[in-house]
């Protein structure tokens, strides 16, 4: 259970705070981490450290706000296990917010301006860097695998097939599946976090963090690969079961062929 401390939690006097997430692994349960004093429950925000705060998803990643790293080592030791299928090294991204005076928000490189920072304004951010992070791990994965899948292509350029690329198709067939299914229905990239129901007036904040940080389009990208990937495993498949079946219907004519020699010869020349 991730300990916590006693005092409470609050960034509104902060004039800069360092945020860092993580991708860790598919997975993190975090139905335990609930029974512990939390911050706030959607997203799941606990504290850490001396001073900062940790948003947690489910979905395998971590957001650490003002977590030195001494204690984020300690966090995370403590969160290991819960992690299903770790990634290893994990995908990290960094940022830093800022106070301003000014009226609005705006984000230069990596700082986010900010002229209030509560903690409903952290769980924004850890929403659009936790969905960045993890994208990230995606774009790394698919972007493998296109690689792998290139040389299936040659080998079925150059005639040269074997039972070992219909094992390699049917691998990435699957592969693909199972991540689209991971990014709609686990992740849900492009789905707005719940906190905008209780504070809609964040929702002009998160469109431009998410606009900054492209994950609409970052989205549509993998989407497209994965279909690339996934036609492309479904075409060679399909072309090289149609030159197996191509193979057997010539081995059936063989045989008719060999079946109609033999009854001529035993006609003509069996007695």
């Amino acid at each position: 259970m991730i300990l916590c401390r006693l005092e409470a939690f609050s960034p509104e006097d902060r004039q800069q705070i360092r945020v860092r997430s993580l991708c860790l692994a598919e997975n993190i349960d975090t139905r335990s981490l609930r029974k512990s004093r939390n911050l706030a429950s959607s997203p799941l925000t606990l504290e850490a450290g001396e001073k900062g705060c940790a948003v947690v998803f489910r979905f395998g990643a971590v957001v650490f706000f003002d977590v030195t790293a001494i204690e984020e080592t300690a966090f995370l030791r403590q969160l290991e296990p819960l992690l299903s299928r770790s990634i290893d090294p994990p995908r990290t991204e960094e940022v830093t917010l800022k106070h301003t005076k000014a009226s609005e928000e705006r984000i230069e490189g990596g700082t986010i301006h900010m002229p209030r920072i509560t903690l409903q304004h952290l769980q924004i951010v850890a929403d659009v860097l936790a969905k960045s992070v993890v994208l990230e791990d995606y774009e790394i994965k698919i972007s493998t695998r296109i690689e792998e899948l290139r040389p299936v292509t040659t080998s079925l350029r150059d005639g040269k097939v074997n039972n070992r690329v219909d094992r390699l198709l049917l691998h990435h067939i699957g592969d693909t599946l199972l991540d689209h299914q991971e990014m709609i229905g686990r992740v849900e990239v492009t789905d707005k976090p719940d906190i905008l129901w209780d504070a809609p007036y964040l929702e002009r904040f998160y469109g431009r963090l998410f606009d900054e940080y492209e994950v609409a389009e970052r989205h549509e990208s993998l989407e497209r690969k994965l279909d690339l990937i996934s036609r492309t495993a479904q075409t060679t498949l399909d072309v090289i079961q149609t030159r197996r079946s191509l193979r057997v219907e010539w081995y059936i004519v063989g045989l008719i062929l060999f079946e109609i020699f033999l009854t001529l010869w035993e006609k003509f020349f069996g007695k």
